[in-house]
């Protein structure tokens, strides 16, 4: 084999020290060649790094280099390393082009050059902290460190760049760039002259686009129109020309919903919230709002669907609020019961069945499947040393303690899991422990318990897990979850409890006991079913004819995602386990976490109270879904969403399409003479749509809702150039050219109320009910873009959708539901004030902040009085102040510069 590197060609850093290891195993010459020099004969353009086989056959992939070496070396490849290397080829590179680009080429500094790459940097931070573990596949250096430390050492090899509060990304850096073969890499490549050595390199690459856009404010992106083939846009017109003779009858609604044989059966459970507190945003869109908008989409599809949720009524956080509120548990369950029911109703989630775990049922289904695994050998007696209230006279199990988390130092950590790392933790390893009811010091005492041996069970799981995660129906944050447990490898996981309010242990010895309820909670999935049906089995122990999705917060992962399925796998009872396991990150409040006890953020009960509709709750919830990392709710952007996305885009096309049908046609849509410009807008349109269920068949909740938007985009852009409303003044030619532009474009609007019915479905029902939409095209979303308002249609009465959100009724409930959040300076307050917020009140001041920005460069070229910059900088940093309060963005206090 031979190697051809060059100097100052960045991907030669990872493949160099890839190479080392095939030292021993395989005969490999290195060859340095000139950054021009032509390898490959078969390409027009020089290619550099470049591995040439024995075979005669290249790799000129850096990452195909890497990994070849790595096979060599014995390597064995493992689902955790491809996603990070996918995730470098689509997230990382692009960023880290930019940000190079503006360093090396441009000469900017500072965060003009971290801007575009800060937000990969954090997600490996996070990602590093969250597993514990020095590197980012586990506790030994894989082929994904070696590929992202070659990628990031030019930049990040000068500390300027290296973010001081990412330490856990400062800790992995440093100990690879310290390594010998890493060191050696380095000298190679940059000859000791820092990110400066690939100027040669970045010049004859092309200037990359900027991904800031998408990285930071998250908006759709502006892509060119896909070149059409002559048989898909045929194949357009086809589908158009039958209109709603090619839909399927509706599905005859079944009472209870069961499977049905040779049809697709999904069944779609929710995270089951406590039943204890009232649920915030972040509750909302993380587990039963995504999960209604997938159900909603699912019976769309007419696949035979089944969507469940409930209260989790059992365990420690009952009792523990039961005492605050001097109420029995039961009473409490009763009580929040209703308060979510209520919230969710409010917010039209489309449940099947909303039921609780405190039932018969619950007992009957959770002591079943413990006297399988009892009797198969899978459950384990030890004693447990725990924390016990003298004061109380009582054992503190789970959230009857708090105290330091032992991991990552957070000082009001459970007694089973912290909410900031995500561990899961032993009560009696909690620093500074507390008992929640008379703060007290617990003292450790032993008491009996029943365990789950989870290693017994570890062979089961794994072959399930090889048969389930290939698939890619686990969102990446589950499996990553799911695979550093078991690279940990698994220990048995105590089910029991010291409580009063759970399921009773049907165990001799143990009936002072209960279940802990991360135990049998899960189990009330299948509980709630057998009190919809006593059928409830169709679904449970079926999985060759039921496809289970699960939505949940990515906490929740662990339990749903191993406990379960080993319960289940131990009982050996053909249960249905989770095929489809979908999981959010966290959404925070503005700058910070919802609290109720502080009046921080809005819950689901306080969301009615603002006036503004369920619907655009809705939308703003699932617009900002925390996919892939987490978001934050922001008023001002929630504001900029509803003005600009809902009124300006989508409500403007939806109702001049209606208008033009009722102001220029008497109601009846026209006749359409479809031109070659509108054949081509159908298979656009047709494309976007297929785009649209595509994504939401992959569950991309947040993408799909882009897709409508989309739509609508072209929908505006179609009436924009043709002005139906000068052509029907004109002659009959023009007046013909108005009929088929606003029968194609009510068209569209149809097709987009059915789109947005999984997310609106109100304004999706309104939208149906002014155009007068026949019933088959209401509950059917084909997979072609369809005439379903044919020539002759007649519609009903068009009025406006959505209601413009003022600034001063923003900023009022900013304050509201601010808590200590809400305190601003006063020169702040009158910079929200005055900011319009609208999209061309932000392209003016884009504008000014790169106007003004040139200004600062040019007089720094000049080398201009300080005095005279310094007051162009401060003008600079005024505008982008208010730019980023226009465009809802939380300021930052400045921190000092470090010198170099």
């Amino acid at each position: 084999m031979r190697l051809f590197v060059s100097e100052g060609a960045p991907g030669s850093l990872p493949v160099l020290v890839a190479a080392g290891r095939v030292e021993g195993r395989a005969e490999l010459l290195i060859s340095t060649v000139a950054p021009e020099e032509c390898v490959v004969p078969f390409l027009t353009q020089p290619r550099l790094p470049v591995l040439q086989l024995d075979s005669g056959n290249y790799l000129f992939s850096t990452s195909a280099i890497c990994r070849y070496f790595f096979l060599l070396s014995g390597w064995e490849p493992d689902d955790l390393t491809n996603q990070w290397l996918e995730w470098e080829a689509t997230e990382l590179q692009p960023a880290l082009s930019a940000a190079l680009h503006y360093l090396v080429i441009q000469g900017k500094k500072g965060e003009d050059v971290l801007g575009p790459l800060g937000r990969a940097l954090t997600h490996i931070d996070h990602s590093l902290s969250r597993q514990n573990c020095p590197f980012l596949a586990g506790e030994t250096e894989s082929l994904a460190d070696i590929v992202l430390w070659g990628a990031l050492y030019p930049l990040l090899q000068d500390p300027a760049y290296l973010p001081e509060e990412l330490g856990a990304l400062r800790s992995w850096f440093q100990t690879l760039s310290t390594q010998e073969p890493c060191q050696r890499a380095a000298e190679t490549v940059l000859k000791k002259q820092g990110v400066l050595a690939l100027r040669p390199y970045l010049q004859k690459q092309p200037q990359p686009s900027p991904p800031e856009g998408r990285a930071v404010s998250n908006e759709p992106e502006e892509e060119e129109l896909a070149v059409l083939s002559e048989e898909e846009i045929a194949a357009a017109v086809t589908a158009w020309e039958k209109g709603l003779e090619i839909l399927p009858p509706p599905r005859p609604q079944q009472n209870p919903v069961l499977p049905v044989a040779g049809e697709r059966n999904v069944l779609i459970t929710s995270a089951l919230p406590y039943v204890n507190n009232v649920p915030h945003l972040g509750n909302i869109i993380g587990c039963v709002l995504s999960a209604d908008v997938f159900a909603r989409y699912s019976r769309l599809r007419q696949w035979n669907t089944l969507y469940l949720c409930g209260t989790d009524e059992y365990g420690t956080a009952t009792e523990t609020k039961a005492m605050e509120e001097g109420l029995t548990p039961q009473e409490i369950c009763d009580k929040y019961h209703v308060i979510h029911a209520d919230i969710y109703h409010w917010f039209n989630i489309s449940f099947d069945i909303f039921g609780r775990t405190t039932t018969p049922q619950q007992t009957k289904i959770t002591q079943d499947i413990f006297q399988r695994l009892l009797t198969r050998g899978f459950i384990l007696q030890d004693t447990v040393e725990q924390l016990r209230c003298e004061r109380c006279a009582r054992f503190l199990a789970d959230r009857f303690v708090e105290g330091v988390c032992p991991f990552c130092g957070y000082e009001e950590a459970r007694g089973d899991q912290c909410d900031k790392c995500g561990k899961l933790i032993n009560a009696i390893e909690l620093k500074k422990p507390q008992c929640k009811v008379c703060r007290s010091c617990p003292v450790v005492k032993s008491s009996q318990h029943l365990f789950l041996d989870l290693p017994k069970l570890e062979k089961r799981l794994e072959e399930w897990l090889g048969k389930t995660l290939p698939g890619n129906n686990w969102t990446p944050n589950a499996r990553f979850i799911i695979r550093s447990w078991l690279r940990d490898g698994l220990k048995p996981r105590c089910i029991t409890r010291d409580l009063k309010w759970g399921t009773p242990v049907p165990l001799e010895g143990f009936e002072d006991k209960v279940f802990y309820v991360w135990f049998d909670a899960t189990i009330g999935y299948l509980s709630i079913t057998a009190n919809y049906t006593d059928q409830w089995e169709r679904w449970w122990k079926n999985p060759e004819q039921v496809d289970l999705y699960q939505f949940m917060a990515k906490d929740n992962v662990p339990f749903h995602g191993l406990v379960f399925p080993c319960s289940a796998l131990g009982a050996e009872d053909n249960y249905t386990l989770v095929k489809y396991l979908i999981a959010t990150e966290y959404l925070n409040y503005e700058d910070g976490k919802f609290s109720k006890s502080r009046g921080v953020g809005v819950f689901g009960d306080m969301a009615q109270d603002t006036g503004i509709p369920a619907d655009i709750w809705r939308f703003y919830l699932l617009y900002i879904r925390p996919e892939g990392q987490d978001s934050a709710f922001s008023w001002t952007d929630m504001l900029l969403k509803n003005n600009s996305e809902l009124l300006n885009n989508l409500g403007n096309f939806i109702n001049r399409a209606g208008m033009f049908v009722s102001k220029f046609f008497g109601g009846s849509v026209p006749e359409m003479l479809l031109t070659p410009d509108d054949q081509r807008l159908l298979a656009h349109i047709t494309l976007e749509l297929q785009h649209y269920h595509q994504l939401l068949e992959k569950v991309r909740i947040r993408d799909a809702l882009r897709a409508i938007l989309t739509v609508s985009r072209h929908g505006n852009q179609y009436i924009q150039v043709n002005e139906p409303w000068k052509r029907i003044k004109g002659s009959e030619a023009d007046r013909q050219r108005a009929g088929t532009v606003t029968g194609v474009a009510v068209n569209i609007a149809a097709l987009l109320s059915v789109m947005l019915q999984p997310y609106m479905p109100t304004v999706s029902a309104t939208i149906q009910a002014q155009l007068q939409l026949p019933l088959p095209a209401c509950s059917v979303l084909p997979t072609d873009f369809l005439c379903t308002l044919p020539a002759g249609h007649q519609i009903g009465t068009v009025s406006p959708l959505f209601q413009k959100l003022e600034n001063d009724q923003i900023e009022n409930l900013k304050q509201r539901f601010g808590g200590g959040q809400a305190k601003i300076s006063p020169s702040l307050a009158v910079v929200e004030t005055v900011t319009t917020a609208g999209p061309q009140q932000i392209q003016t001041l884009m504008e000014e902040v790169t106007k003004q920005g040139n200004i600062v460069r040019e007089l720094k070229a000049q080398k201009a009085d300080k005095n005279q910059v310094a007051a162009e900088v401060a003008q600079l940093l005024d505008l982008k102040k208010q730019l980023a309060l226009a465009e809802g963005k939380p300021l930052e206090t400045p921190k000092g510069k470090k010198k170099k």
